[in-house]
């Protein structure tokens, strides 16, 4: 029988930072792991624990982080606790799962990935759209062939916490430092999907504009001021030479969903959302439709939308699930097939090539 790789969660339960959906996965895998422990920054994890029926509450993050009862930190927090205790983890040889962003920067990212290469712990990130089966899809797709060669790709998207009115936990993304902007979290889920399906990013040019100023903290009083960007607007070169040009607007102002084309010598795939609110591909379903040369028009392409788990209708369940499931592969066989560090590390070097590019308004080559 397989050994049970004993988990513990560091973040509070509820569904806006989508831990719920981690309890989900993890379970569905049972044969794989079993949720030990959980911990949270404030007094609610025996509430959580008892609500979720999670068998131990841990006083503080730190002691679950050193128990020995513990295999596998999930680290679900916001970006700026990222590197405190992801890097206490790693030192205790813990291995990890860590939501993207890696850290509030490259610097950050690169000290995290630096660690977890030294101690030799498995460091998974969670850049869920990579594993979900619609991105897969169209994956294949693109490497059989199915449009020719790729001429170019144009990705259109959007973030709901950098509009008019931002919810509460949502205020650590207004300012560049904590590290959670439109352009690292939308904008890093939003090119690990391209890099994914296309090719790597090579060569960029950014503008990263801030048009509000002040916003409205949702179903409070208060105001916040916006010090990130509230756009990025990125034409770029792909390793294979082809362009690719990224726009993500703050808000829902016009519900902006997600259009992504890519087009081909043979023909154009067309990426939409079906949903308004979706902000990129990997928490809800998507449209893929074909436009063939010499056809008028597009045609929807049916695409299997099943992991195997049975969490078809909880997506990002679903592809939380497929990550796990290629984490402990990894744990057993000592492969790397679960999107790690260094995957991160990637992408926060084209993020930071992005910001640099716009901050000295020339193009920037990727390192």
């Amino acid at each position: 029988m397989n050994r049970r790789f004993r988990v513990g969660i560091v973040g509070q339960i509820d569904g806006r930072r989508g831990t719920e959906a981690h309890i989900q996965a993890l379970r569905v895998l049972a044969d794989d792991f079993d949720i030990a422990g959980v911990a949270n920054p404030g007094p609610t994890s025996a509430q959580e624990a008892a609500a979720f029926g999670i068998p131990r509450a841990f006083d503080s993050v730190a002691e679950l982080v050193a128990s020995d009862d513990i295999d596998v930190v999930t680290f679900t927090e916001h970006v700026p606790r990222h590197r405190e205790v992801v890097a206490a983890a790693i030192e205790t040889g813990k291995d990890i799962y860590c939501e993207w962003p890696l850290g509030a920067g490259l610097t950050e990212a690169s000290e995290l990935t630096r660690l977890a290469n030294e101690t030799g712990v498995l460091a998974v990130i969670g850049t869920r759209a990579i594993v979900s089966p619609e991105l897969n899809y169209v994956r294949r797709l693109v490497a059989n062939g199915f449009v020719g060669d790729v001429l170019s790709s144009t990705y259109l998207g959007a973030g709901f916490g950098w509009g008019d009115e931002v919810v509460h936990t949502d205020a650590c993304s207004m300012g560049f430092k904590d590290g959670a902007t439109l352009l690292s979290v939308i904008g890093g889920h939003a090119i690990a999907a391209i890099q994914r399906v296309l090719d790597p990013i090579q060569e960029v040019g950014g503008t990263l504009p801030r048009s509000r100023g002040i916003v409205k903290v949702r179903k409070a009083a208060g105001t916040v001021q916006m010090r990130a960007s509230d756009h990025v607007m990125v034409n770029a070169i792909l390793e294979s030479g082809a362009p690719l040009s990224l726009q993500l607007r703050g808000g829902f102002e016009h519900k902006a969903g997600l259009l992504w084309e890519i087009n081909g010598t043979k023909g154009d795939l067309r990426i939409t959302a079906e949903m308004d609110e979706i902000r990129v591909t990997n928490r809800f379903p998507v449209r893929v439709e074909l436009g063939r040369k010499g056809l008028n028009g597009y045609h929807e392409i049916e695409v299997p939308r099943t992991h195997g788990f049975g969490l078809d209708e909880a997506i990002t369940a679903g592809n939380l699930a497929s990550i796990y499931r290629l984490m402990a592969n990894d744990l057993r066989n000592g492969t790397h097939t679960a999107p790690d560090f260094d995957d991160a590390l990637v992408l926060h070097m084209t993020i930071d090539a992005i910001e640099q590019s716009a901050k000295m308004g020339r193009r920037v080559r990727v390192a």
